[in-house]
């Protein structure tokens, strides 16, 4: 049964993986990989739980002491992991929904025009380093798939010639994974490491801010080595008006009214983590908040604004039919196929083997990170919490060894060198992260051209950031200690 779903991953791992050319969305294969894998589980769960101390726990309570075997074991799975595991993934996905709905609407009503208006430069090499700035802070705050879009079609606005612009598009995205790494609400890594509890915010913004600014600036110090001189902005522009959309609310708005809902936007977002410290409640809950807030403020403006057509209000009934629901499809999918790996007891057998094979967290996190940049880092960082346990001290005293278990509390070395390491190490191809597979999409990238191109300025900014991460953390914080 363990092999036959092991392969089955891999299997369907790779459909997903070769959604641009099977042409078919990887959402329906992680949702259909999902369900196979639960339903092997759930036939075979009788050869495998019987000797789980959380199964024997859960079968001598009273409410099961009536049940069968069968009865317990089928209980058990539908009753309490499924469930806890839906609850899990749950926080994580009305997380995205809302910040994906703010981000829209911020979008929409010509917010990130405020940043195109403010660029003044002409210089190639200034506008490189501002751009890359400009996209790892912003991504640090956003979702770095949106941060890619939104800088692309501000690019857009600055760079008519295509192998130059290829260029800065492949820094953006270098800048929009990194950015993302060192902050909580950055990446659906971070947001996964943080929501479970693996990192908190003053573990992980403090240790990786500088890695994330080394991972990005040494590429942008080689490719901006490459450009000389001056650019001239295009005649026709490509802003954010040129996406699908249709609706053109932002025209009726003034200055003012951009940068309120603008602020107003981001300003949820950064409060999040604030949110979470004040009422020790899901972060989830302070997005809701933040939505819920701009929801009324646009309802109200609406109101005022009686010389907006109906059909161009871009009111969160609208916005919400333009969320990516395929997206959120397949975290749900590919979150439960990996759930159903470590309920099978499957990914603590691999830990195991990882622990006894290589032992030491910097080279298995270094692997994990090359290996994002060829599979989603999503499954990579789930598998990753499924496998290793997040240690207390109960957890540490009755370790085989003690010493090795320690990397695994919480802010422990080995969960922010995985957040730095799955997140970053996702540029070194362009498919290797949402970032880069839309801006491959907008921009019409070469696969090749970025492998010879970007490629080895990623791994260089890379391995630059990670010994960083490693020095900081053997030698500069025992010193300081």
């Amino acid at each position: 049964m363990v092999i036959t779903m092991v392969v089955l991953f891999v299997i369907g791992y790779a459909a997903i993986a070769l959604e641009h050319l099977l042409k078919i969305n990887k959402a329906a294969f992680a949702l259909l990989l999902c369900v196979a894998l639960w339903v092997l589980y759930i036939l075979n769960a009788s050869t495998i739980l019987p000797d789980s101390n959380e199964f024997m726990t859960f079968a001598g309570n009273a409410a099961g002491e009536h049940l069968s075997m069968f009865d317990k074991i089928i209980a058990f799975v539908t009753e309490k992991q499924i469930i806890e595991h839906i609850g899990d993934i749950a926080a994580i996905l009305f997380f995205l929904i809302g910040a994906m709905t703010i981000v829209e609407l911020i979008d929409v009503h010509g917010g990130f025009s405020l940043i195109t208006d403010w660029i003044t430069t002409r210089n190639k090499k200034k506008l490189l380093w501002l751009l890359a700035c400009i996209t790892f802070f912003m991504s640090a705050v956003l979702d770095n798939m949106t941060t890619a879009i939104v800088m692309v079609m501000l690019l857009r606005k600055f760079i008519s010639n295509t192998n130059e612009r290829w260029l800065f598009a492949g820094i953006i995205v270098i800048a929009a994974n990194s950015g993302g790494a060192f902050s909580p609400i950055g990446d659906i890594t971070t947001i996964m490491l943080w929501i479970k509890g693996n990192i908190t915010t003053g573990g992980i913004l403090p240790s990786l801010i500088i890695p994330s600014i080394i991972s990005v600036a040494v590429p942008t110090f080689i490719a901006g080595r490459f450009l000389k001189g001056e650019f001239t902005r295009p005649i026709k522009t490509f802003g954010a008006e040129e996406r699908v959309n249709h609706l053109e609310t932002a025209k009726y708005l003034t200055r003012n009214e951009k940068k309120t809902i603008f602020m107003l936007g981001l300003g949820s977002l950064v409060f999040v983590p604030v949110f979470r410290a004040i009422t020790n409640l899901p972060p989830f809950m302070g997005v809701l908040f933040g939505l819920s807030l701009l929801w009324i403020y646009t309802e109200i403006l609406y109101q005022k604004k009686q010389n907006i057509p109906e059909h161009d209000k871009a009111r969160i009934t609208i916005i919400l039919g333009r969320i990516d629901i395929s997206t959120i499809l397949f975290f749900l999918g590919i979150l439960m196929s990996v759930a159903a790996l470590q309920c099978a007891g499957i990914l603590h057998d691999f830990s195991a083997l990882l622990a006894d094979k290589i032992g030491n967290i910097y080279v298995i996190n270094v692997l994990i990170g090359a290996l994002s940049s060829i599979v989603d880092n999503v499954p990579l960082v789930a598998g990753a919490m499924g496998m290793y346990p997040l240690a207390n001290d109960a957890v540490i005293s009755a370790a085989a060894d003690p010493a090795y278990m320690a990397n695994f509390v919480q802010n422990g070395p080995f969960w922010l060198f995985l957040a730095y390491c799955a997140g970053v190490g996702g540029s070194m191809l362009i498919i290797g992260s949402a970032a880069g597979v839309v801006t491959m999409g907008l921009e019409k990238i070469n696969f090749i051209w970025y492998l010879k191109n970007i490629t080895l300025m990623v791994v260089l900014g890379y391995l630059a950031g990670a010994a960083f991460f490693i020095i900081q953390e053997l030698l500069i914080l025992p010193m300081l200690r």
